[in-house]
């Protein structure tokens, strides 16, 4: 490493040290300090890699995902280099790798910032794990990520390995043309749901513009589906989960088909969304050279990432188990909708709606959720946030009575109304915040020593 790249590191460096005492927090600043200073500070400082690099992206999932293969890969002693506090942006992953120490880079990234970051780092293996409609005021239609997206797979390295979604129409068409290509779905009728759900998306063929025809639905717009105007169709997957058994918000449990392995998981997140972000774990870790065992192994003893299925335990002003299920956009809504419905009997809910910029400051989106799943069970909601009131009056309209529904603008406040009117013996409290109120719940649960820093 040249002196002027060493002078370049330390002051970005000394910038995240000012940031931190200062209480603003330094997860990306010193990584946008380097990056202003050089610009290709992201491909030098990942050339340092001697195993290269392995990005991950999709609209939700990545950070689970991506605590999924470190601790497949961690098992066997591999020391990466992983932007673990989830900030996915280029001044993230250029501040994991400016901290960071390992052999090999593991790295998370936002749909839209994909290209920016892939052309640099140049990874060994990319993940495309999902496309669903998130933030539209940010990111604009799905057709637009996907087109980006395409274009950083057409620049891929052909020696690099490209793991993508079967089950995913938009995404599986991505790889037609790379010749390294290794699919993971799911093949468990017995999962499948009735109809397309309202908020589904990728409705149609991105290579002839007519509807598809599903087979099978298992999640939002991912299934079995076919073309019937031209030849495209879910590709065979080479990865699989089958005979797959869910376990309300506790756990989930299938069969893994890898590598002409059949391996049971036992996986202690909940939900069928959980299930895929462990076969797109499991099929990447392979790709890096992971054994079956390894992957089953690693995957039985991954934690939740913070805000992602985590449970809690508040103290003050009572004792309860706080579980925390980020929801962001109506696919991954409706999922955690799903899993909750699994519960048995009735639930005290703390929802919590932002429209910040990291959410987007368009909340239409709660319309396409199906919080009708849970009208008649809910005992009692307390709506919190920003746009509390926006959603109070979407739970009304999904059926729970006027009465079961509380409106505390304060967060803080909110968790203690939401906490303290509780059946004996105690249940546990479901809190279903979008991005920046998951952020500021476990803010407040960290000052109350209850849990850790997010960005610690």
């Amino acid at each position: 490493m040249n002196w002027l790249l060493r002078a370049k590191i330390a002051t970005a460096r000394g910038t995240g040290a000012l940031s931190r005492l200062s209480g603003r927090g330094g997860t990306s600043i010193p990584g946008k300090v380097l990056m202003r200073l050089d610009g290709d500070a992201i491909g030098r400082l990942a050339r340092r890699l001697p195993r290269g690099s392995a990005v991950i992206s999709a609209t939700n999932g990545k950070t689970t995902t991506a605590a999924m293969v470190a601790a497949i890969l961690e098992r066997d002693g591999t020391r990466l280099v992983h932007n673990r506090a989830g900030a996915n942006m280029a001044g993230g992953v250029a501040a994991a790798l400016l901290y960071g120490r390992g052999e090999q880079g593991l790295f998370e990234v936002d749909e839209f910032w994909l290209d920016h970051v892939v052309g640099q780092l140049q990874p060994r293996a990319l993940l495309l794990g999902n496309l669903f409609r998130d933030q539209l005021d940010r990111y604009g239609e799905l057709e637009t990520i996907a087109d980006r997206w395409q274009a950083v797979v057409d620049e891929l390295d052909p020696k690099a390995a490209l793991v993508l979604n079967a089950d995913d129409p938009l995404v599986a068409d991505l790889g037609r043309e790379h010749p390294g290509v290794t699919y993971f779905g799911v093949e468990d009728d017995a999962l499948a749901i009735a109809e397309m759900q309202h908020a589904s998306d990728s409705k149609h063929c991105r290579r002839c513009g007519a509807p598809y025809v599903y087979d099978v639905v298992y999640l939002g717009h991912l299934g079995r589906y076919h073309c019937p105007s031209c030849d495209a169709s879910r590709p065979l997957p080479e990865v699989v989960a089958t005979n797959v058994r869910l376990y309300g918000t506790e756990r989930a449990e299938f069969t893994l088909w890898i590598g002409e392995a059949d391996l049971p998981v036992a996986l202690p997140l909940p939900g069928l969304y959980n299930v895929y972000n462990a076969l797109a774990a499991a099929a990447l870790a392979q790709a890096l050279g992971a054994t079956p065992e390894q992957i089953v192994a690693g995957l039985a003893n991954v934690e939740p990432a913070f805000g992602r299925g985590e449970t809690v335990r508040l103290v003050a002003p009572v004792e309860r188990d706080v579980a925390i299920l980020l929801v962001k956009n109506p696919a991954g809504a409706n999922e955690v909708l799903r899993t909750l419905a699994l519960e048995p009997g009735q639930h005290d809910v703390l929802a919590v709606l932002n429209d910040n910029v990291a959410d987007g400051r368009d909340v239409s989106w709660i319309w396409d959720a199906d919080f009708e799943l849970l009208a008649d069970r809910v005992r009692r909601v307390t709506c919190a946030g920003t746009r509390a009131d926006e959603l109070a009056v979407r739970l009304k309209y999904a059926g729970i009575a006027p009465e079961r529904i509380s409106v505390i603008g304060d967060l803080e406040a909110a968790l203690d109304a939401a906490a303290i009117d509780i059946d004996e013996p105690p249940t546990t409290l479901y809190a279903l915040p979008t991005y920046t109120a998951m952020l500021e719940l476990r803010e407040v649960l960290a000052k109350r020593g209850v849990a850790e820093e997010s960005f610690a």
